[in-house]
């Protein structure tokens, strides 16, 4: 079963994070949407943070956790909001399973293919030798010789964690990733469609949601509607959750 954080009380409001990242990534936009009449559900995916680990890793499976999810909590007539990978989750969840799911927000994501593009990052990763025992400061020099932008190398720093005393780990599981690298780009079906309301969220300054892009995504959600952050790049909810808070809750009404 997946780790999750739930909040709040009303219609029920499942939240998955994207590539990399696990459920505290959240915890400030959840816990302001349960304040504002929803049950908030914050899920690590398969294979990220306090959720289980397993060697099959793809979209697939991963809708099929999120469903288990909802029978095992008796969720109905959800909305999901899903950012990067886990907006390609809620999509392909939200087309297997119109009628679990009410509304539909993805963020900084398209059902188009994306080739595998975190070469960099991976390096960064793979380059940390958890046996050597660093510190928390040995591992982010390390990840500074790869990943140079700040922003990216504190997101991945919060799967830090002491797995015992003097020993760090990372939470989400590198190995598998390392083998499964293209499973994160793959394209949602092509006959695959979800007609109820559907928000698209992109990031003025991402290149993930292109205007070439439109037509693609309209095909698979005709009632979609899609709403761009100025002067925000992929992360687009951390870098202005107000703007992201608004857009999201003028659309769910």
């Amino acid at each position: 079963m997946l780790y999750s954080k739930i909040e709040g009380q009303g219609k029920p409001l499942l939240i998955l994070h994207g590539f990399l990242g696990m459920s505290d990534n959240w915890k400030t936009l959840g816990a302001q949407f349960a304040s504002e009449g929803f049950e908030v559900h914050l899920l690590d995916l398969r294979n990220h943070g306090r959720s289980f680990q397993s060697d099959v890793f793809n979209y697939e499976v991963m809708v099929q956790d999120v469903v288990q999810y909802c029978q095992s909590h008796d969720l109905r007539h959800i909305n999901v909001i899903g950012h990067s990978m886990g907006g390609k989750v809620a999509m392909l969840l939200a087309t297997k399973y119109p009628g679990l799911v009410d509304k539909l927000i993805v963020a900084d994501i398209g059902p188009k293919f994306y080739p595998q593009h975190h070469d960099t990052i991976f390096a960064g990763l793979n380059a940390v030798d958890f046996s050597k025992k660093p510190s928390r400061a040995e591992v982010e020099a390390i990840m500074s010789e790869y990943i140079t932008d700040f922003g990216t190398r504190q997101f991945l720093l919060k799967n830090l964690y002491w797995q015992e005393p003097g020993q760090l780990a990372f939470r989400f599981n590198l190995a598998v990733f390392n083998s499964n690298k293209e499973a994160i780009g793959v394209a949602l079906p092509e006959e695959l469609v979800f007609d109820k309301s559907t928000l698209f969220i992109r990031g003025g300054n991402s290149n993930y949601i292109l205007d070439s892009d439109i037509e693609n995504i309209a095909e698979h959600f005709p009632l979609m509607k899609l709403e761009t952050i100025p002067n925000a790049g992929h992360w687009l909810h951390a870098e202005n959750p107000v703007l992201f808070h608004q857009l999201v809750l003028s659309f769910l009404g």
